[in-house]
């Protein structure tokens, strides 16, 4: 006999890979077709075990994970949300659990299902909640019904895959999440080896980084280090560090940044801490003609950040996404 989970994957299968052809006979063959509203009309139909309770052990420890301490304790990081996952699943990162909530799907679109089936395919644990259990443990705003828990990894800076002429930024105790979220999306823009973040007061894994990445921090190599080792490992390998700061004489687009280059932005609050605007290769500012003497420390990285791309353009070192070097991951 065929359970209800058994059932219930084959129509997740379905689902994911499209209508697939049955054969019988020589004689006959039908198709089967399976979309997203008979999936969810079967699923409910069979009456699966769905987590309701708020005090539901799973619920409770789902959000635990907003929290720092508990994350770290627990070596995991909540990621949420279609976009996000299906990028960690494309980039190799398998979920430890995946919750789903149908009732929070936005519409009958159809994608949410085959995503299910394929974090299960990968190990996932897979558990549906219902509206308000998932209102509970979910932490954006609109959620879309689907949530996963991933193991937290840590990448070593001699581990760092380097393209032929590196190309890296590096910030330094940046203080809010939003702001790391984007400059993660600004890096993966930007074509680079990896960001290296130093003395981090703001963590990797915490759910608005992940969120304001819109999923990217799967697709770029991430190293936290210390400031002081950071500035050894950069000379070592032979890459300039050119630091930002509004006391510079140096406009962004009069320095050279072709070449090996690391571009180093401050904290928000601070800037730069003064070892590394002694010890950077180059110091440069964004032209300002306001009252304001900075931009967002987000807004101000990519500015600089293009202003690289543009010069390694036309100098011919900027690399194809499908030329970059792949990185070495160390889970926890």
């Amino acid at each position: 006999m065929i359970g209800k989970r058994e059932v219930a994957r084959w129509f997740l299968f379905f689902s994911a890979h499209g209508p697939h052809r049955i054969h019988g006979n020589a004689k006959s063959e039908c198709f089967l077709f399976v979309s997203f509203g008979a999936f969810r009309g079967l699923y409910q139909s069979m009456d699966p075990e769905i987590i309701t309770s708020l005090q539901n052990p799973r619920v409770k420890q789902l959000v635990k994970l907003r929290d720092r301490r508990q994350r770290d304790a627990a070596g995991q990081f909540l990621v949420e949300g279609f976009r996000q996952i299906r990028r960690a699943l494309d980039k190799g990162f398998a979920s430890v659990e995946l919750y789903f909530s149908p009732e929070w799907f936005p519409g009958d679109q159809g994608n949410e299902p085959g995503l299910i089936a394929e974090a299960e395919a990968a190990g996932a644990k897979v558990w549906q909640l219902n509206k308000t259990a998932f209102a509970k443990v979910a932490y954006r705003e609109r959620p879309d019904g689907l949530l996963a828990v991933l193991p937290q990894w840590r990448h070593e800076l001699d581990a760092l895959a380097l393209s032929p002429t590196p190309f890296l930024l590096v910030v330094e105790a940046i203080e809010k999440p939003g702001n790391l979220g984007t400059i993660l999306r600004s890096a993966d823009a930007a074509g680079v080896d990896g960001l290296i973040v130093c003395d981090p007061v703001t963590d990797l894994f915490n759910p608005n980084v992940v969120r304001a990445s819109t999923g990217v921090l799967f697709s770029v190599p991430v190293v936290i280090a210390e400031s002081g080792a950071v500035r050894a490992w950069l000379k070592d390998q032979g890459i300039r560090a050119v630091a930002t700061t509004p006391a510079a004489t140096e406009l962004h687009t009069e320095a050279d940044l072709t070449g090996p280059l690391a571009i180093v932005m401050g904290s928000e609050q601070y800037g730069l801490h003064d070892d590394w605007l002694r010890e950077a290769d180059g110091r440069v500012r964004i032209p300002m003609a306001g009252q304001a003497d900075s931009l967002n420390v987000a807004m101000a990285t990519i500015i600089t950040l293009f202003e690289a791309v543009r010069q390694r353009g036309t100098q011919g070192v900027m690399l194809t996404r499908s030329d970059r070097p792949s990185f070495r991951v160390s889970w926890r």
